[in-house]
């Protein structure tokens, strides 16, 4: 039964904030952490190597157990798991601002997304489980314009705390901030979240997880450390093992249907091409992006002596962008130009992303507003894509394979992420090192450069409307039905994580 149902309808809106704090907390914690790197850095001597995994390690332990957050609630039930995981993110927070050194920093981060894994599947679920049709739907109005809001606040927050310097904190400060934010959460979620009953019959496909995740660090390893190494030997038998166990976990996964068992991941789902091509697409996008912005704010705080507070707002024109590009394409655009809006998106974010080249081929009596019009080109561009990529590739699967999807989807753009943060860091420091930070970021836009152009080569194999319906969408028919809403609350949940990464970048 709805919450609506059985208590007042103030019960269901105070059940909303807890859920969007949760969320919000996330997100903020990926966000500052960015712009607080190099004081990081200097705090506790670390090489760019330990920054490189301070940042993406995060993203990694994220996107390697999202799926595997999604059943455990599923098995045991959404509150349990969602006050398990909000308990033990908070924890690893405290961790996290008191760690003496870069390796326990690491450590205390990789358990932090371990966490957030667990908690963050968990959030929309409640909302759907316990809210009627009508408060969900707008509950659904509500998330993403809030989660938005919190991707621009987030690198400006960092770096205020990082500049306001409390009791010379510094830089812990952005770890510090989430325990009071999470033990208020924990008040209102163990009284607002309802009982649930999981299913207990459920069997969680544990080798399915560990194989998951042994994939993930085999590949984010070698192409943080490579550089650094030299490029051994190890490192190229590590990306192939990282392939081998992407490959060996579809496998598993259609033995484990063979058996008769609840798999991790409808193995149905790589049978599709346009999904499987989708896959690499988001994994192309998202690491790019988020690449790139960091960076972004490398150059700024080391290449021209920005505070983390002023390389912070130095970030505010491509997230304002993005939410110019995403309010461009939401809507009606996405459903009457179905994958061209992704492939229209895609060329103004590598239009802006040429602008910035330019801008930085004399930095001369450098300011902000060199880089302001590119920024906020690319941004838009972002954004156009990021509104409509989740939908666009989820147009390849079947109804019930949607759900599936979502947590495949979530766990890839996060995934990517990271692997962007190591491949874009590297670039960058390469010669960054040696004093060259204009010429290292202008690499790293070529870089970036080549990604665009790889996500629109294969951009052709997507669907060609995110859904059946997205016609009658677009000339005004309104069919909206119960099992609409399902679908709104499942595109939603891969959509979360994705703005959550997306400016996690910022």
């Amino acid at each position: 039964m709805a919450v609506s149902e059985k208590t007042s309808p103030r019960a269901v809106w105070w059940l909303l904030a807890t859920v969007l704090v949760v969320e919000l907390m996330d997100l903020l914690d990926s966000t500052i952490v960015n712009v607080a790197g190099p004081s990081l850095e200097k705090s506790l001597r670390s090489s760019p190597v330990g920054l490189q995994w301070v940042i993406g390690g995060y993203a990694l332990t994220l996107g390697a157990g999202l799926v595997l957050g999604g059943r455990l609630g599923d098995r045991y039930g959404r509150r349990p798991m969602f006050l398990f995981g909000l308990v033990a993110f908070t924890l690893a927070s405290l961790l996290c601002a008191i760690a003496p050194s870069i390796e326990t920093l690491i450590t205390f981060r990789l358990v932090q997304g371990v966490a957030g894994a667990m908690m963050l599947p968990q959030g929309l679920g409640i909302l759907r489980d316990n809210l009627a049709p009508r408060d969900l739907t707008k509950a659904l109005a509500i998330f993403g314009p809030v989660l938005g809001l919190g991707g621009v606040l987030g690198p400006v927050l960092g770096g205020a705390l990082v500049d306001w310097d409390l009791f010379g904190l510094g830089w812990r400060l952005v770890f510090l901030v989430n325990v009071p934010v999470g033990l208020a959460a924990l008040v209102f979620a163990w009284r607002l979240v309802p009982r649930g009953v999981g299913t207990r019959t459920l069997r969680v496909d544990v080798v399915g997880a560990v194989f998951v995740a042994a994939a993930s660090a085999l590949l984010v390893l070698p192409l943080n450390e490579g550089q650094a190494a030299g490029w051994p030997l190890w490192t190229w038998l590590s990306l192939s093992a990282a392939a081998l166990g992407y490959v060996g976990f579809a496998l598993w996964q259609r033995r484990v249907v063979r058996l008769g068992r609840d798999p991790l991941v409808t193995p149905a789902l790589f049978g599709k091409p346009a999904f499987t091509v989708g896959l690499v697409a988001v994994a192309l996008f998202f690491g790019g992006m988020i690449g790139t912005q960091l960076v972004l704010t490398f150059f700024l705080q080391i290449g021209q002596g920005f505070t983390a507070g002023q390389a912070g707002l130095g970030n505010l024109p491509v997230a304002l962008g993005t939410a110019v590009g995403g309010t461009i394409s939401g809507g009606l655009l996405a459903a009457k130009l179905g994958r061209r809006v992704l492939q229209a998106g895609a060329i103004v974010q590598l239009a802006g992303v040429a602008w910035l080249w330019l801008a930085l081929a004399d930095t001369t009596d450098f300011t902000i507003w060199r880089i302001v019009p590119g920024s906020a080109v690319a941004g838009i561009g972002s954004g156009i894509v990021i509104a409509a990529v989740f939908n666009t590739v989820l147009g390849a699967v079947d109804d019930d394979e949607v759900g599936s999807a979502s947590g495949v989807l979530s766990a890839v753009q996060s995934i990517g992420g990271s692997v962007g943060v190591a491949v874009f860091s590297t670039v960058f420091f390469a010669g960054a090192l040696s004093g060259a930070v204009t010429e290292s970021f202008r690499d790293a836009l070529v870089v970036q450069a080549i990604v665009i152009g790889l996500f629109l080569l294969i951009s052709p194999l997507f669907p060609r409307r995110a859904r059946p319906d997205d016609a009658d969408l677009a000339a005004g028919t309104d069919a909206t039905t119960p099992a609409d809403i399902v679908d709104a609350d499942t595109t939603l949940a891969s959509a979360a994580p994705a703005s959550r990464t997306a400016e996690g970048s910022r």
